[in-house]
């Protein structure tokens, strides 16, 4: 290995290593590449030097009361990272008996792959931790080859895929301990959740794996980022992704035949806000009207009550000035079985133009607002992804409807002109319109021969 070269000033101090400047590309990554391995190496190295500092029990001349503890403060290293070199140390260590002889270590496939720098002390704590965990008729009979096989693919695979491969291995080894763990996981389930001060509410929670697996099928679609449009990528955090997925979730069990009903109604949230609010016109601030009351006891702003109500079963508690009940939301407001049916079918996923959102769950938007006497019927409805649906709210799209179509007029802010967009359309429809030319006209009988 070449070793990274330095130029010297006119002082004739080193000047830094300007070889990485200087170097091609393929050169940048050979070099990083050597350098890993090396500092590999050097760490094998370090771990029997740790070692025999383990034999002479160097810690019991100071303060400290273990070697991790010791090696800890004379590296300024993490306890973790003390205690995974100490362990390591003591499977890969070159041994010697009384009468001088060397004895191969305990993990010799291991210690092998690290003295070459195939493999780093990550990878090293994964095998050993993968052999500790096996059952004891394992651990008597099968170590060598669980050992062998491990370190074998620790030189191509991460440390992340190996320790599943090593647990794989332990279920395969010791399926009684392994149903053992997983109902030991299943015991110790929690999920917390609560309302924080400023009305957000906080979820904490341990699934087990079965459990686990089920949460992450079905929330990882969800929480896709969404195509790219024009170049721009998904503006969103992973964790807006995820809580943006949890929503869909949510809907998804909220418009479900199967989730439990309370006195004979599935379940509701509710919105408790004046009716003049309600209807208030959305664009100023100071249009917007006083907020309304969710079931939870925390407040909610007219703009966003006005477009959850949009869909979803959600029931409106409209108050008078005085607080008091004035109206209950129509059950009709929310669009039934059959009209969604429709909407999904002339709409797709989102009529919005240019959306390319992954099957998720729609929410049926009125073109006229329900509390503005809007119908909840096929000509007064769209279809709109949670992104576009608050889109459309937030910029003040309108929508009109053009030969039983959806059009969408954008905000000046988005188009001076204001020009018409023909909404989306779902691909069966498409494909029909598409092949409609294609298709034979009946004959007529009389012109048969």
């Amino acid at each position: 290995m070449t070793p990274l070269t330095h130029t010297q000033d006119s002082t004739g101090d080193l000047a830094g290593p300007w070889s990485a400047v200087s170097c091609t590309d393929a050169e940048l990554a050979a070099r990083i590449q050597e350098l890993e391995k090396e500092m590999r190496v050097l760490m094998w190295e370090q771990l029997q030097y740790i070692a025999e500092a383990d034999h002479r029990a160097i810690h019991t001349d100071t303060t400290a009361r273990s070697l991790p503890v010791w090696l800890q403060g004379l590296l300024n290293i993490d306890p973790r990272d003390a205690k995974t070199r100490v362990t390591v140390a003591r499977n890969v260590e070159d041994r010697r008996t009384l009468y001088g002889e060397t004895m191969p270590p305990d993990m010799p496939d291991t210690a092998a792959a690290l003295s070459e720098g195939a493999i780093g002390l990550d990878h090293a704590r994964v095998i050993v931790n993968g052999i500790r965990r096996l059952p004891d008729y394992a651990r008597c009979h099968q170590v060598t080859e669980v050992e062998a096989t491990l370190a074998r693919y620790a030189r191509t695979m991460s440390p992340r895929e190996l320790e599943k491969l090593a647990e794989r291995i332990r279920y395969l080894l010791d399926q009684d301990g392994a149903h053992r763990n997983e109902e030991n996981q299943h015991e110790a389930r929690e999920l917390h959740y609560a309302t924080a001060r400023d009305g957000m509410t906080v979820i904490k929670a341990k699934l087990d794996r079965e459990t686990g697996a089920k949460f992450a099928a079905l929330i990882e679609p969800l929480a896709a980022p969404r195509p790219e449009i024009d170049g721009e990528k998904d503006p969103r955090t992973a964790g807006q992704r995820n809580a943006d997925g949890f929503t869909a979730l949510l809907d998804l069990a909220l418009d479900h035949d199967g989730t439990p009903r309370t006195g004979g109604q599935r379940p509701q949230m509710t919105i408790s806000i004046n009716f003049d609010d309600l209807k208030q016109s959305l664009g100023f601030i100071n249009e917007d009207g006083m907020p309304g009351t969710l079931n939870t006891e925390r407040a909610i702003t007219a703009q966003n009550a006005r477009r959850i109500a949009c869909d979803a079963e959600v029931l409106p508690i409209v108050l008078d000035g005085d607080s008091l009940p004035l109206d209950v939301g129509r059950a009709k407001r929310t669009a039934p079985t059959h009209i969604r049916t429709a909407l999904l079918r002339r709409d797709g996923v989102c009529a919005f133009p240019g959306c390319d959102r992954p099957p998720g769950t729609p929410e049926a938007h009125h073109v006229q607002h329900w509390v503005d006497g809007g119908a909840t019927d096929l000509d007064n409805m769209v279809m709109l992804c949670a992104h576009h649906h608050r889109t459309l709210h937030n910029q003040r799209w309108d929508i009109t409807m053009h030969d039983g179509r959806p059009e969408f007029i954008p905000p000046p802010t988005v188009d001076p002109k204001r020009t018409p967009r023909p909404g989306g359309r779902a691909l069966p429809a498409q494909h029909r319109e598409h092949l409609r030319d294609l298709i034979p006209a009946p004959r007529d009988p009389a012109g048969e021969s």
